[in-house]
């Protein structure tokens, strides 16, 4: 039985949900489907300029794992560009990071 997949977090949903070419290509119109947090993954990476550490980190996932995130979102990205797809952006696994006094800000020391 493969093991359950981990939620991934991501700071908020995305501005637009899709990017549609200007004229139709020769072969006709397809689309590709681009997962919230590998747009999240691009964001960190690609817009912000973190390094893979760091943004694996912020989005509750190991490195190797974020790599896999980011290379697949960027062939996705790519796919897209290329062939003149239309790009959605939906679906994936994610949930939004713990705020304020959560499970990690939690003090010992008496009042806040």
């Amino acid at each position: 039985m493969p093991r359950p997949i981990k939620l991934r977090f991501v700071q908020g949903h995305p501005i637009v949900d899709a990017f549609i070419p200007n004229s139709v290509p020769p072969w006709g119109t397809a689309e590709v489907t681009l997962s919230i947090e590998g747009l999240e993954a691009i964001r960190l990476i690609d817009f912000q300029g973190m390094d893979q550490e760091t943004a694996a980190r912020m989005m509750n996932v190991s490195r190797p794992t974020f790599g896999r995130i980011l290379a697949e979102a960027r062939a996705i990205v790519a796919d897209a560009l290329v062939t003149g797809k239309v790009l959605r952006i939906e679906g994936g696994h994610f949930d939004m990071p713990p705020r304020g006094r959560g499970r990690h800000r939690r003090w010992r020391g008496g009042p806040i």
